[in-house]
This record gives C-alpha cells, sequence and structure tokens, in this order.
C-alpha cells in the first residue's frame, strides 16, 4: 500500500466515523433534527459547512484550470462568488433565520416560501420541490464523476477502472449522509472545509518558498503555433465577461443548499460570527485558487494547457512539492470539495420530496420515525439515480454534465429574487412569488438557448432581472394580502426577535 494511498483510506475511515457517531447519537430523533439538524448548529460549523458546500471540486480544478487556459478574464468569476457570499452572509443570513422560524419553523426552502405566504395551496412547495429534486439528482451525479476522477488521477491502484471509483466514492458519500443526516453533513462539510482551505494556501506557499517560477512563461506558443497569451490587466477584457463573472454572485440568493445552512444556525445572534468565518474563508479560498493558476502557468502551464489537461493544475502541483503522505492528505481536499457539495444535494433533494411532496400530499399525518426512513430511503433513491447518470456513456451523459453548469443560473434566477423580497418587501404576496418564480426560470433558460452566445452575458443576469420584476409587479396588482402575512413579516423583522 501506498503511502498517498493509506492518507486517503485515512481520510474515509474519519468521514464513515463521523456519520456511525450522528446515527447513533440521533436515533430517537425525528424530521427535524435529520434534515435541520434541530436548528442546533454553531456559528463555526454552520460558517463552514455553508462554504464547503459551495465550493465543490470546481474551486481545485475546474476554476484554476479555466484561468490557467483562458486568463484573466475567467478571475471575475471568482470576484463575483466572493461578493455574492458577502453579502448573502450580511443581508440575508439572520433575516432567513428568523423567518423561517417565524413562518411556522419552516425547516425546507419550499416550506419556507409556502408559509411565509400562509398559503393553503401547497403548489409553490410542490413546484419547488420537483425542481429540487431534478435538478440536485443531477448535480450529485456531477459530483459522483467529480470525486470518482480524482480517485482515478491519484490512487494508482483505479487507474482505468472509473466504475469502480465510482462506486466506491457513491457508497461512502451515502452512508454518512443516509446515517447521520443533516449533523453529519454539516460536521463532516466542516472538517472537509478545514482540509480545503489548508490545501489551497499551503501550495501557493511552497511555490513561493521554492520560488520555483518563470514570469517569462507566462505567454507560451499552442501545438498550432499560436500564442496563448495571459492578460494581466483585469479590466481589459470584455465588458461581457465582467458582468458575467459578477453575475455569478447573483445566484447565492438562490442556492437551496446553502440557504438552508442559514435556517439551521441555533440562534441569529451567532449569524455575525458565522458570516466573519465563512467571508474570510471564501476570500482566501478562492484568492489561493487564482494564484494556483497564475504561479502553476508560469510551471507547468504550458505542458498541461495543450495536453488539454489544465484542470488538473492542483494535483500536478501537489504531487511536484510535497512528500506522497503528505500528497494523499492534500489531495482529499479535492475528493473533500466533491463530497462537501454532494451530501448536501443530496440531503436538500430527500427533504424536499419528504416535507414538501410525501408529508403535504399523500401523509399529512405521518410519524417522525416515519418521515426519517421515507428521507433515507430518498437519499438511497437519488443515489442510485445519480450513479447511473454518472456512469453512463456517450453524448447523453455529456450533455447531462454540461447542463449542470446552467443549474446555478437556473436556482439564482428562479429563487434568488423571490427570496430577497420575502425578506424585505412585506407586500410581496403568494401569487407575485409564483410568478417570480416561474419567470426567473423562463428568462434563465430562453435566454441560454438563444442569446447567451451571441452576447456573451451569462443567463443569470437577465434571469435574475426578470425574475425580480415579476415578483414585484404581479404582488402590486394582487389585492390580496392576508393579516396573517403581514403579521409573519413583522414578527420576523422585529429587532428583539431571534428566533425563539
Amino acid at each position: 500500500m501506498t503511502t498517498q494511498l493509506l492518507a486517503f483510506i485515512l481520510y474515509f475511515v474519519v468521514v464513515l466515523g463521523i456519520g456511525v457517531f450522528f446515527m447513533l447519537k440521533s436515533k430517537n430523533e425525528g424530521e427535524a433534527d435529520y434534515f435541520l439538524g434541530g436548528r442546533s448548529m454553531g456559528p463555526w460549523v454552520t460558517a463552514m459547512s455553508a462554504q464547503a458546500s459551495d465550493m465543490s471540486g470546481w474551486l481545485l480544478m475546474g476554476f484554476p484550470g479555466s484561468i490557467l487556459a483562458f486568463g484573466m478574464g475567467q478571475m471575475w468569476i471568482g470576484i463575483g462568488l466572493a461578493l455574492g457570499t458577502a453579502a448573502n452572509w450580511i443581508f440575508v443570513a439572520k433575516r432567513l433565520r428568523n423567518f423561517s422560524k417565524a413562518a411556522n419553523d419552516s425547516i425546507t426552502l419550499p416550506q419556507y416560501l409556502n408559509n411565509r405566504f400562509a398559503a393553503t395551496n401547497p403548489a409553490l412547495q410542490i413546484i419547488c420541490a420537483v425542481v429540487f429534486l431534478v435538478f440536485f439528482t443531477v448535480y450529485v451525479a456531477s459530483s459522483f464523476v467529480a470525486g470518482a476522477t480524482v480517485l482515478t488521477s491519484v490512487v494508482p491502484q483505479l487507474a482505468g477502472k472509473e466504475s469502480l471509483a465510482l462506486v466506491i466514492f457513491a457508497v461512502i458519500l451515502v452512508a454518512y449522509t443516509f446515517s447521520g443526516g443533516f449533523k453529519a453533513v454539516c460536521w463532516t462539510d466542516f472538517f472537509q472545509g478545514i482540509m480545503m482551505l489548508v490545501a489551497l494556501l499551503a501550495v501557493p506557499i511552497m511555490i513561493l518558498v521554492f520560488k520555483d517560477f518563470d514570469v517569462a512563461k507566462l505567454n507560451f506558443a499552442m501545438a498550432d503555433g499560436t500564442m496563448n497569451t495571459f492578460e494581466a490587466n483585469p479590466f481589459s477584457v470584455p465588458v461581457s465577461d465582467i458582468i458575467s463573472g459578477l453575475g455569478w454572485g447573483l445566484g447565492y440568493f438562490g442556492m437551496p443548499h446553502i440557504l438552508v445552512r442559514f435556517m439551521s444556525i441555533k440562534k441569529a445572534s451567532m449569524v455575525k460570527t458565522s458570516a466573519t468565518v465563512a467571508i474570510v474563508w471564501v476570500v482566501l479560498s478562492l484568492g489561493a485558487s487564482m494564484a494556483i493558476a497564475v504561479l502553476g502557468r508560469m510551471i507547468v502551464g504550458e505542458a498541461l494547457v495543450n495536453a488539454g489537461a489544465q484542470q488538473t493544475i492542483f494535483i500536478e502541483l501537489v504531487q511536484r512539492y510535497f512528500p506522497a503522505f503528505i500528497a494523499g492528505l492534500l489531495l482529499s481536499a479535492i475528493v473533500a470539495a466533491a463530497m462537501s457539495t454532494a451530501d448536501s444535494q443530496l440531503l436538500v433533494a430527500s427533504s424536499s420530496f419528504t416535507s414538501d411532496i410525501y408529508k403535504a400530499v399523500f401523509r399529512k399525518n405521518a410519524s417522525n420515525k416515519e418521515i426519517l426512513w421515507i428521507g433515507r430511503l430518498v437519499v438511497m433513491i437519488v443515489a442510485v439515480v445519480a450513479f447511473f447518470i454518472a456512469n453512463s456513456e456517450g453524448k447523453g451523459a455529456q450533455a447531462i454534465m454540461n447542463m449542470v453548469e446552467n443549474a446555478w443560473g437556473g436556482f439564482g434566477s428562479a429563487f434568488g429574487p423571490v427570496i430577497l423580497l420575502s425578506l424585505f418587501w412585506k407586500r410581496t404576496t403568494y401569487k407575485g412569488a409564483i410568478a417570480g418564480v416561474v419567470t426567473g426560470a423562463v428568462v434563465d433558460v430562453v435566454w441560454l438557448l438563444t442569446l447567451s452566445s451571441s452576447t456573451g452575458i451569462y443567463e443569470i443576469v437577465p434571469g435574475f432581472i426578470a425574475g425580480f420584476i415579476a415578483c414585484l409587479a404581479v404582488s402590486l396588482l394582487d389585492k390580496n394580502l392576508p393579516a396573517e402575512v403581514v403579521a409573519i413579516f413583522e414578527k420576523a423583522s422585529a429587532k428583539e426577535y431571534d428566533g425563539d
């Protein structure tokens, strides 16, 4: 057994141990504990879990790889994400914690929207749950592929055995999500978030210590004779790149697996600490990822880009500068990133079906134990479907994975404007919320299919604006604003209210 493989095994043992611990500790607890941790999460765990579930393997592979290959324009994505993260924690986190508690102690995002507007018709709740279930199943498949790809890249025994790597990754992920629920997911994400940050910071620090880079190699010739030039001025890129990059930040206001972390914190007064931790984490992580891309370009950029392997830049640098065991631990960070996103998506997809469809429509009087086991069953079903999607071959699978890249825009456009207006505008109505969700989603998809390529503008920008206007306009035209809806808003908005 290689020392690098030993490091991987130790990491997986710790992750599974956390799942078993929380399964034994919470075996008699019910729905709210399994899906929301009983609103008992501390500020540090909340912050790290939110950020780890946000940043998948993309942070260590796709993002630095795109900067390495395509230049400074890609950095605006990181800037947009940092600004969006900060805005989400500063303006949304505390209010959503209080509003979800005031709105009949809602434990899922669709349930919150239905309760916030005192709706007796579960239509919006069901629509949202179905959207979540479909898109998160595909998201999980994408994470399965990312995790399996890393395993085959860094564990020699799995080279060429993609299906086996996929099975190993899926089994471990499902095991601790199935057993421990939200608390297990949050605590594993806490440790995975630390691992990701340490790994990201370690690589550029080591490169700077060795001073093993050559500025002259920032620009290099491609195999076809053309020059690949790195533009150092971030404002010299097309305006569409800047708008699209900043537009990524809008997605945070509608991301279910991130917003649910705000709802889970023990007290709203703890959000300030969580926000500080989260913002520092994301700035350091994104900054380190950018540094890895630029420094890596001056070291192995020419070889990787010409081979079309720019996404392996982190793996290449880790194996270049660290001994095998340490490299194994650092490379586990990529697997940690993929797992920390996939586990959250599994749980959100499960909770959306169980609480927003099964309990709301079919079994209104279902016991806590029944809901708990239905939730676990859905985790298994979603994982199995995601496994077959991830394990499929050919153009169909590639088309699905390409669709996942646009899901961020879809979620942000559909739910971001409605969430913001529900928290900050008393006059928002149920019909306005439905209009906002539907319009945002439709405009996002239409723009993607017809105008995204020609304009260079990321579809979330027009989708978000359209969803916001639709929710605002229909709410103003809707004369039905029940007193109960106003009461919920006023209760949650009161300065002295701390979600108790």
